[in-house]
């Protein structure tokens, strides 16, 4: 592994932010950490940047323990979400800047910065004032400063979340190409789990300094480990249930769940797309209270009339219901997981 957190705690006040952490990052993994403001994600950071002492537990860079090491001598890039850019220095100047500390000949520097510039997307751009240049444009300079000393591990802090909602699209899926030619070894935190699953290999989801969940984007996002997970990820149809056999007994009545369940009283999660609109005099009677445009589809709130919880239902627009409408509501096994 080149990377590994062996019950990594940090205290802030006798409190821990981060709570015998263990993690593993294998090289040239793309690993994204999630979860909201005060979970430790960024303090996990820190900690392996050296930027952030220990409490307990230890940080191995190629099984090699880094207590005691600073931060300049981890060999680790580190790119935060303001940038710090150096303002006094043109866009050459910041690239150069970690070069020049790692004594790289000045012919060399050049070279290497029209390298990277060209690398992120931005030729030329050597002699261009750093002032002068758009949010994009300084996150693709961070970017190239922090490649530049060509680090084992590539540390991104919240990388995306100053820039507007296009631009960060389309930039993750050019960091996601350019790791994926470098084969660069990535540790990102974000708040967005968006950015999350479109950039990373894995995807951790912390809460309260602990991992709550570890996988592949795709097994996060199909199987959440309970309802913070799920509610996090911005599912709101979680319940709790009773389950037998292929059944659970909701609050939204009967309904079918995967062979292989766990049995008895679990936490019921079903997807938006599983919430099927019908007749009204079909299935489950529900009233629609209000409708959203998301871009790709609508998303439906929904009141049980038997004063149950409510649910959401993602259709086309042409399919969504007016706010009043009365529908009734069947269910997709597809979309329904009973969580651990």
């Amino acid at each position: 592994m080149l990377l590994s957190l062996q019950a990594a705690t940090v205290r802030f006040g006798g409190r821990p932010v981060l709570d015998a952490v263990g993690l593993d990052i294998a090289e040239h993994e793309v690993v994204c950490v999630l979860g909201p403001s005060g979970s430790g994600k960024s303090t996990l950071l820190r900690a392996v940047a050296g930027l952030q002492p220990l409490d307990s537990g230890r940080v191995l860079l190629d099984g090699r323990d880094q207590a005691g090491v600073p931060a300049h001598r981890r060999g680790v890039g580190l790119m935060f979400q303001d940038h710090q850019l150096f303002p006094q220095r043109d866009v050459g100047g910041n690239v150069a800047f970690g070069l020049r500390m790692h004594g790289v000949a000045k012919g060399r520097r050049a070279t290497a910065v029209q390298e990277l510039l060209e690398l992120v997307g931005l030729p030329g751009a050597a002699g261009r004032a750093v002032a002068g240049l758009s949010g994009g444009e300084q996150q693709r300079v961070a970017l190239a400063r922090a490649l530049a000393p060509r680090p084992r591990l590539l540390m991104l802090d919240e990388p995306l979340g100053q820039l507007d909602r296009s631009l960060r699209e389309r930039l993750v899926v050019e960091l996601r190409e350019l790791f994926g030619r470098l084969g660069t070894t990535v540790l990102a935190v974000t708040h967005d789990q968006g950015e999350a699953f479109a950039l990373a290999d894995r995807v951790v989801v912390m809460r309260e300094g602990r991992i709550a969940q570890s996988g592949t984007p795709l097994e996060v996002w199909q199987r959440p480990a309970d309802e913070f997970v799920a509610r996090f990820l911005g599912f709101d149809n979680v319940v709790q249930a009773t389950v037998a056999g292929a059944v659970a007994d909701s609050p939204w009545g009967k309904l079918p769940v995967p062979d292989g369940s766990p049995q008895g009283a679990r936490t019921l999660l079903v997807r938006p797309a599983g919430v099927r609109l019908a007749p009204a005099d079909e299935g489950l009677p529900c009233t629609v209270t209000a409708r959203t445009f998301k871009g790709t589809h609508v998303a439906v709130r929904l009141q049980p009339l038997d004063g149950g919880p409510r649910l959401e239902a993602a259709c086309t627009l042409r399919d969504a219901p007016e706010a009043g409408a009365p529908v009734g509501v069947t269910f997709d096994l597809a979309e329904i997981a009973v969580l651990d």
